[in-house]
């Protein structure tokens, strides 16, 4: 009897302890969840009312000119959007064409500039399952403002608050894509990339030599000479000290097989007469020509090229990114896996060595252009936007 007894209080304290412990753990979780609520509600208690933006408010190439810093109201977030407190905005060459409305046909200003940022969700709209605290970069039209409403199918979540990942929507997709769609590279063949040390140029020089090539470059200083030899960069060519067709036709007599083109006029021309039998020459832009309104407005005689291409069996092939969204998730995953890997470098640029010093805040995101534009930098420009960093 006494034994039965013994053994009902032991299952009976065996059932309390159970009853203990899932209490404890129910007590925990609602911490948890208490911490968590009250930490997105501080991070929602900081937003405020007004934010200051860069607008463009006449269509044009003279970026100073036709934008303006404005301060406009703080959106929200609507169904399936997050909104970002913008950490880091990249500087990209057609910035100038987007507020030349070259991009959006029909728009009229005023509307926000800019195209690519990164920084943290404070809100989140009906129906995210993003989290708030989390770090995303993204790609939109109108991103140089403090805060940003992106669709959150078109965040891409980083782990920290690192432009490096600035790189990778843009410039590092740009190259990955193009090549893989248009450059057919082939294990020993000879590529040339223009403007090869900065922001998409770096990446492409990396991508070729990962792909067995032998890779040229061209760029403006012994710097950054340097900095293409540090990435694998075979022949870089400094284009103030030798003439690129010079040194192509003297190093390279039978041509080079996959030219990487983003600079236009002379250097397309030179491009396309060193180009190989069978060569692939991709046009991924024309920078040389954004400031004057686009090449599209100032187009070099052309009735040779079908002549030249002709002529060597060769491929004249352009490259527009947004062409290929639905690729990019793919490619900045490959992208991601060679940078961890160590097999991969993405330099950015924030302006510490220029006279101005580091870009920070929407103001300066002028004089990053024009550092941009006067061929300054080495790899992804970009622009400290939260003042906390």
């Amino acid at each position: 009897m006494l034994a039965c007894q013994i053994k009902k209080f032991a299952c009976q304290s065996k059932k309390f302890a159970s009853q203990t412990k899932m209490l404890a753990c129910q007590s925990k979780m609602l911490a948890c969840h208490r911490g968590t609520r009250k930490m997105a509600q501080s991070k929602m208690a900081e937003i405020p009312a007004q934010m200051r933006q860069l607008t463009v408010t006449k269509l044009g190439c003279n970026y100073r000119d036709v934008t303006e810093v404005v301060s406009v109201p703080v959106p929200k977030p609507g169904a399936n959007q997050v909104l970002v407190r913008t950490s880091y905005v990249a500087i990209n060459a057609s910035d100038i064409l987007f507020s030349a409305g070259f991009y959006t046909p029909g728009q009229q200003p005023p509307y926000p500039a800019g195209l690519e940022a990164m920084g943290e969700i404070v809100s989140l709209g009906e129906g995210s399952k993003m989290a708030v605290g989390q770090q995303v970069a993204f790609s939109k039209f109108g991103s140089f403002s403090e805060y940003n409403v992106v669709d959150e199918a078109a965040v891409i979540p980083v782990p920290k608050a690192d432009p490096v990942a600035l790189n990778l929507a843009v410039s590092g997709t740009t190259a990955s894509l193009a090549l893989d769609k248009k450059g057919d590279l082939k294990k020993g063949e000879n590529v040339l990339v223009t403007a090869a040390a900065g922001a998409t140029g770096q990446f492409a020089v990396q991508l070729a030599k990962l792909a067995g090539c032998h890779v040229i470059g061209t760029c403006s200083s012994e710097e950054k000479a340097a900095f293409l030899k540090s990435i694998g960069c075979d022949r870089p060519i400094i284009y103030n000290k030798e003439s690129v067709e010079d040194v192509l036709k003297k190093e390279y007599p039978k041509g080079v097989d996959v030219v990487y083109e983003c600079i236009g006029n002379e250097m397309f021309e030179t491009c396309l007469k060193n180009l190989s039998t069978f060569g692939r020459l991709i046009v991924i832009g024309a920078i040389s020509g954004y400031e004057m309104g686009g090449s599209r407005e100032n187009p070099s005689p052309s009735s040779h090229i079908p002549f030249m291409l002709l002529q060597k069996s060769a491929d004249l092939r352009g490259f527009f990114l947004p062409q290929y969204l639905s690729e990019i998730p793919e490619h900045i995953q490959r992208l991601s896996a060679l940078i961890a890997s160590g097999q991969l470098k993405a330099a950015v640029d924030d302006g510490t060595g220029s006279d101005k010093g580091q870009f920070k805040g929407i103001d300066m995101i002028y004089d990053a252009v024009d550092y941009m534009y006067a061929k300054k930098n080495t790899g992804k420009v970009v622009v400290a936007i939260d003042s906390r960093l």
